[in-house]
C-alpha cells in the first residue's frame, strides 16, 4: 500500500475580485483535483489550533499528525532540523530572514521585501559569510539556508522573546515589530549592525547596479528549542520520503523520520520544476510507502497579493504533479492519496490565516469506482460536504486506513 500527502502550500484563499469573485481553486482547471474530491471523502481540516500562528510550521505539523499543542517548539527549530544541526537543550535557534526595508511616508523604515527580492542562494551565501565573519561569537552563530531563509543560533540564548514574521508586515512601519521582552537588545543590536554591513555590500551594489532589490537587513523570528517527536514509523509502520526546496518541511520530514529527497529544479517558487518533483515522487514510492509531496509556489503568489499566479500555480500542480501521480499510482498497486494546504494564504491580505482549509482523500478503490455526483475541489465545495475535521492531526489517521474523527466524534 502507498501512501501520499500532495501539501500546496497556501492554496487556500478568501473570494478575489480580480478573478470575478472565486477564490483561485474555484477559478482554476484542475480536472485531477476535481476528481479526487468527487470519488473521495471532501471535507475542511483545521490545521491551525486555536491561538496558534497560522504559519507552516503549525499547518504542516498538524498535516503529519503532530498535535502543535504538544509538539510544536517554534519554526527555526524545524529548519534546524533539516539541515542536520545539532542543539543542546538549551540553545535557542532563530530563523534569519534576509530583508529589505526601506524609508516610507515620513521617513519611517517599512518592509518593502520579506524575502529581498527573492536573492539567489549564491548572493545570499555572500551575505551570511559576512555576517558571520562581523557578528558571530559569544554564542552566536549563523548558518547558510535557501535564497532569503536562513538560521541564528544563540547557545544557552533566551526563546521568549517577542518576534513578528516578516511576512506579516509588509508594507507598514517596522519600529513597532522589532524585537521586545527579554534578549531583545541583542537581536536588535545585531540587526542594527547587519545593517550596516549590508549597506554597501558588493551583493547589494550588484544588485542595485542590476536594478534589483537590496538584500539591507537580517530579520529574526520563530525561535525555538529543539522538538523531540515520534517518527512516523514508530506512529504507523511506514517508511518514507519527502521532496521539498523549503528548509521547514524538510525538517519536519527528518523529525517525523522521512528520508529527504533533493530535485534538481525545485526552487521553492512560481518557476519550481513541477514535473520533476513528480517523477522524484514517484521514482521514491518504489522504494518507501509513504510520501509527503510539497510545493510552495501558491503561498509565494499569496505573499504576493497576485491571485493570478496562485490560480495558475494550482493549475501547475494539478496537471504535473497529481495527474502524473494518479496514472503513476495505478502501477503501484493499492493506494490513498491525501490532497490539502497546511494553511491559508489570502491574496488580499499577503499572509496567512487560520480557518479550515479544504482537503480530498482518495483511495485506489474509489479512483477506479463509478463517480457520484460532481463536486470540485474548493472552499465551497468543501464546507458544503458538511464534514470538518476539527482536531486536524487527526486526519493523517485516515490516510492510513483509520476511522476519520471529525469535530462530531
Amino acid at each position: 500500500m502507498k501512501y501520499v500527502i500532495i501539501h500546496g502550500d497556501g492554496m487556500a484563499d478568501w473570494p478575489c475580485e480580480e478573478l470575478g469573485g472565486m477564490t483561485p481553486l474555484a477559478a482554476a482547471h484542475k480536472p485531477n483535483m476535481d476528481l479526487m474530491a468527487t470519488r473521495g471523502t471532501l471535507g475542511m481540516v483545521a490545521t491551525i489550533p486555536k491561538g496558534m500562528p497560522p504559519g507552516s510550521d503549525v499547518g504542516t505539523m498538524t498535516m503529519l499528525g503532530y498535535d502543535p499543542a504538544r509538539y510544536h517548539t517554534g519554526r527555526a527549530p524545524i529548519e534546524a532540523a533539516s539541515q542536520g544541526i545539532e542543539m543542546g537543550p538549551r540553545d535557542v535557534v532563530f530563523r534569519m530572514n534576509l530583508v529589505s526595508l526601506k524609508p516610507g511616508d515620513g521617513g519611517a523604515m517599512i518592509m518593502n521585501d520579506f524575502t529581498a527580492g527573492h536573492i539567489t542562494s549564491e548572493e545570499a551565501a555572500q551575505i551570511v559569510a559576512d555576517l558571520r565573519k562581523h557578528l558571530a561569537g559569544g554564542g552566536i552563530e549563523f548558518f547558510n539556508g535557501v535564497s532569503y531563509r536562513h538560521l541564528m543560533m544563540w547557545r544557552g540564548g533566551v526563546a521568549t522573546t517577542h518576534l513578528t514574521p516578516p511576512h506579516d508586515i509588509t508594507g507598514k512601519p517596522v519600529e513597532a515589530y522589532l524585537p521586545k521582552g527579554a534578549g531583545a537588545d541583542l537581536l536588535r543590536d545585531l540587526m542594527r549592525r547587519s545593517a550596516e554591513i549590508l549597506r554597501e555590500h558588493p551583493v547589494n551594489k550588484a544588485r542595485r547596479a542590476g536594478g534589483k532589490t537590496e538584500a539591507t537587513s537580517a530579520w529574526f523570528w520563530g525561535q525555538g528549542t529543539r522538538p523531540a517527536v515520534p517518527t512516523l514509523k514508530e506512529r504507523f509502520g511506514v517508511e518514507g520520503s519527502v521532496i521539498s526546496a523549503v528548509d521547514l518541511v524538510n525538517g519536519l520530514g527528518r523529525l517525523a523520520g522521512l528520508n529527504l529527497i533533493k530535485v534538481p529544479g525545485a526552487t521553492g517558487f512560481l518557476d519550481t520544476d513541477y514535473a520533476a518533483k513528480a517523477r522524484y515522487g514517484l521514482e521514491a514510492l518504489k522504494a518507501r510507502d509513504f510520501l509527503l509531496l510539497h510545493i510552495e509556489a501558491p503561498d509565494e503568489a499569496g505573499h504576493m497579493g497576485r491571485a493570478d499566479l496562485k490560480k495558475e500555480a494550482i493549475e501547475r500542480i494539478d496537471e504535473l504533479i497529481i495527474g502524473p501521480m494518479l496514472a503513476g499510482l495505478g502501477g503501484l498497486g493499492e493506494f490513498a492519496i491525501l490532497l490539502m494546504p497546511d494553511h491559508a494564504t489570502p491574496s488580499q491580505l499577503k499572509t496567512h490565516s487560520p480557518e479550515p482549509v479544504p482537503f480530498a482523500l482518495m483511495t485506489s478503490a474509489q479512483s477506479k469506482a463509478g463517480a457520484g455526483a460532481p463536486r470540485r475541489y474548493t472552499e465551497s465545495d468543501g464546507t458544503a460536504a458538511g464534514l470538518l475535521v476539527g482536531d486536524g492531526y487527526h486526519l493523517i489517521e485516515s490516510l492510513f486506513g483509520r476511522p476519520l474523527k471529525t469535530a462530531s466524534n
